[in-house]
């Protein structure tokens, strides 16, 4: 419980001083936009606000200024204070990650409870953004509040995945072998992708049953490629064959068992092997956070070796360079972040992060091991003392076992509210696993990862 106790006009002294500190997250300017009706884009996260190239995520100084408001009726005089007046005069500008400071100090007291304060904010190393002077009506007598009676707020939108979108629509439809689209969810899915050009699907499975399907959702599959297959086995082999004779370049399970459609995948003598293991990767639109955000593995690998998680490390950075991010950040997650013997996630962790400095990983920054706060909370991170590129900015979470992956990702799907695709990297295509619980934007996301990720992977063989 947190109480926040003022402090009366008789007991105010001239002297008295007070300050708040603040990180400035990307989520701040876009509950300022919409509670201020103030949308110019200057002061929105990723936006190019003056067309030179560059994100600005510029905090509002109307924002900045409102932080001394938190001190004055937060702590000095705290709980009952009114507004009178306020001049504030703007040096400097602050952008989302900046921690800031706003202090308050009295220098006078006039009738009718007048209080006047000399006010500043600032960045965390003494650089002036706001200075002034505010006057306030203090209150008369001893007043408290508890902070938790305020519900909080959650920013909630999936722009993450409509820039996927939108990098995948120039790309020409990836030839897509479906398996089994016996089932609505199924066979809606790649009906979609395939009405926003993402892939040219060809169908595999019981035609009888694709056929009624189709009639059930009221779509046509006149200009659908479909092969009869008898058995769930036929159609997956046929899928991993079509790859091998380069006639698709991808392939998405439809409604059938995961361990069916990966059985031929894996065959060593006629399957998609690559020498590397096979790994599931979520890639999440989360509301609150402004990148893209991967979680691995969680469908796969139920009880990852180290070799196997450095597999699963370098099959989530080459996706995330598929997917725009140059330099990726993995975090590598354990209950803690310092190296516990007694906790063999935090050994292999120290290992995974050391095998990236020695370049056994390639193409991204891996640190570990890393607790699920600082990963993703730079605030987090600060507070218990966690630098480096990855602590507070991860990219990618790497989990310690298949459980925790899978908790991982259904808790941010159905708590957090995020859109998750997934899909399979490792073997010689990307594999398309949707759950029959996936939004439509899920599906179509899932379907723009493998159709990015087959681009690059044609671009370097």
């Amino acid at each position: 419980m947190t109480i926040f106790q003022n402090t009366p006009f008789d007991q105010l002294e001239v002297g008295m001083e007070a300050e708040v500190r603040r990180l400035c997250v990307a989520d701040d300017l876009y509950v300022f936009a919409h509670a201020s009706g103030n949308l110019n884009p200057m002061h929105l996260p990723k936006e190019d606000g003056d067309r030179d190239g560059k994100p600005e995520s510029v905090a509002p100084s109307s924002w900045v200024g409102s932080l001394i408001s938190a001190v004055l009726g937060n702590k000095l005089p705290g709980p009952g204070t009114l507004y009178k007046s306020q001049n504030l005069r703007f040096h400097a500008r602050a952008h989302a990650g900046d921690e800031l400071i706003a202090r308050v100090k009295l220098i006078r007291k006039s009738s009718n409870r007048s209080a006047t304060f000399e006010t500043t904010v600032t960045l965390a190393d003494g650089t002036v953004l706001i200075d002034g002077e505010t006057e306030v009506i203090a209150p008369a007598t001893k007043e408290s509040f508890d902070i938790h009676d305020v519900p909080g707020l959650t920013v909630e939108s999936h722009r993450h995945f409509d820039k996927l979108l939108e990098m995948s629509e120039d790309l020409p439809a990836t030839r897509m072998a479906v398996v089994a689209p016996e089932e609505e969810n199924a066979l809606r899915g790649a009906m979609m992708a395939a009405e926003h050009k993402l892939i040219q699907p060809i169908l595999l499975g019981d035609q009888d049953k694709i056929h009624s399907t189709a009639k059930a959702l009221g779509i046509t599959l006149d200009k659908i490629e479909l092969i009869h297959c008898a058995t769930h086995h036929e159609a997956a082999q046929l899928a991993v064959t079509m790859v091998r004779d380069a006639r698709a370049n991808a392939i998405m399970k439809g409604h059938m068992h995961t361990d069916d459609l990966l059985r031929p995948i894996l065959n060593s003598r006629n399957g998609l092997k690559t020498g590397r293991r096979l790994s599931h990767i979520f890639v999440m639109d989360v509301p609150g956070l402004d990148h893209l955000l991967m979680v691995s593995d969680a469908a796969i690998n139920i009880a990852p070796d180290l070799p196997t998680k450095v597999d699963i490390v370098q099959n989530a950075i080459d996706l995330a360079i598929s997917l725009g991010i140059e330099t990726p950040k993995v975090g590598v997650l354990s209950a803690v972040e310092t190296v516990n013997p007694k906790i063999p996630s935090t050994l292999d962790a120290a290992a995974l992060s050391k095998m990236a400095d020695r370049d056994q990983i390639k193409g991204g920054i891996v640190d570990g091991p890393l607790a699920m706060d600082n990963a993703i909370s730079l605030s987090a991170a600060r507070t218990k003392g966690i630098k480096g590129g990855v602590a507070g900015h991860a990219d990618i979470l790497i989990v310690p076992n298949l459980e925790s992956g899978n908790m991982l990702a259904k808790e941010l799907t159905f708590i957090a509210h995020a859109e998750a695709a997934g899909v399979v990297i490792g073997a010689r295509c990307p594999i398309v696993l949707n759950s029959r619980s996936d939004s439509d934007k899920s599906r179509l996301a899932s379907c723009a990862v493998a159709a990015l990720h087959a681009k690059r992977a044609r671009e370097i063989t």
